[in-house]
């Protein structure tokens, strides 16, 4: 396997097995599982409780901007645990500060938007 297609046959082969143990593995485990379908197995249910009325239900859109701005958080702490490493390196400190500071404040202005749209009430 030398040259330039070598590594792409290697690659190859490789999908080809784990192709070929997923497709045994779920084989095998339709031959093996029972398959006795009820009226009652088929019914629909969340969380163990039967289901009543229509399937569809409104939901307000302030708890996706909630996550929303959850998942921005969590980003923001991401990007801090690096800073703070680089931050102690030396020749590095002023330049990491005010990066960061640029980045704080662009959260800040994401905040202060979504406090303005009143996204930040909960009533």
């Amino acid at each position: 396997m030398d040259g330039y297609f070598g590594s792409y046959a290697v690659v190859l082969a490789l999908f080809a097995i784990g192709t070929v143990i997923v497709v045994g593995a779920l084989t095998v485990n339709r031959m093996l599982r029972p398959a006795r379908p009820t009226p009652d197995k088929l019914l629909t249910y969340e969380c163990g409780v039967d289901p009543v009325g229509e399937g569809w239900a409104q939901s307000q859109i302030r708890y996706y901007v909630f996550t929303y701005l959850y998942v921005v958080f969590a980003v923001d702490a991401v990007f801090l645990f690096p800073w703070a490493t680089v931050f102690a390196a030396p020749g590095f400190g002023t330049a990491t500060l005010v990066e960061m500071f640029v980045f704080l404040g662009f959260i800040g202005l994401g905040i202060l938007y979504a406090w303005r749209k009143r996204v930040l009430v909960w009533a």
